[in-house]
Parts: structure tokens; C-alpha cells; sequence
């Protein structure tokens, strides 16, 4: 099965890269699909990093949020990919992104990844 399409993740120049300072971004529309069942399923995704060199865009961070929506994914799945994506988009000093999911099925799901630069 051929991976999605996703759309890319923009970035900008960050003026301040000396100083570590924490952008908190959340994304409180998020949309996939459970793999299993075909069924929607709905949370928010955070996304808090320390920027290095680049900063991500927003809009684009949007876009891409949004191409999950048709996604059959596993929440803890989800979560590991858009923390990989963010990390190779702009390399951050650090980064968490947490999938905050909506209960289904009387289950509810909040997963947290990190990551730290070596």
C-alpha cells in the first residue's frame, strides 16, 4: 500500500536562534480514520518545540494537519509521524507533540512523543 500523501510542511527563518524560546501550537480540529474500523475519529494535536534555525509555517502546518483527515492510522502512529515530520522539517532544539483524542468506544487515548537534539 503506497504511503498518503501529505501535504509538505513550510518553514522560516527564526530571528532569535540564540535564544531558546517555546512555541505551543494546537490543533483542536484534528481528523483520521481508525485503520480497523473505517470510523472517524477526532482529537487535538499539540505541537510545543524549541526552535533552531527554522521555524515551522503555519499555514502549512494546516494543510498537512489536514491531510490526515482520508488517513487510516493508529493513534500512537499518528502522533510518532507528525513529531518526525516536525523534527525534519525544521530541526527544533526539542519538540512533544500530543494526540489528545476524543473517547470512542468508552476508550480515550492520549499519546505524547518527544524528542531532544543530541
Amino acid at each position: 500500500m503506497a504511503e498518503p500523501e501529505f501535504h509538505k510542511l513550510e518553514t522560516f527563518e527564526n530571528r532569535y536562534p540564540d535564544r531558546e524560546y517555546e512555541i505551543d501550537i494546537s490543533c483542536p480540529e484534528f481528523t483520521c480514520v481508525c485503520p480497523k474500523t473505517g470510523q472517524p475519529d477526532f482529537g487535538t494535536i499539540r505541537i510545543k518545540y524549541v526552535p533552531g534555525r527554522l521555524c515551522i509555517e503555519l499555514k502549512s502546518l494546516k494543510l498537512y494537519i489536514y491531510s490526515y483527515r482520508g488517513v487510516g492510522t493508529f493513534h500512537e502512529h499518528v502522533t510518532n509521524k507528525i513529531l518526525d515530520d516536525i523534527v525534519s522539517a525544521c530541526s527544533p532544539v526539542s519538540a512533544v507533540v500530543t494526540g489528545d483524542f476524543n473517547v470512542r468506544g468508552g476508550i480515550k487515548t492520549v499519546v505524547t512523543a518527544s524528542y531532544e537534539r543530541d
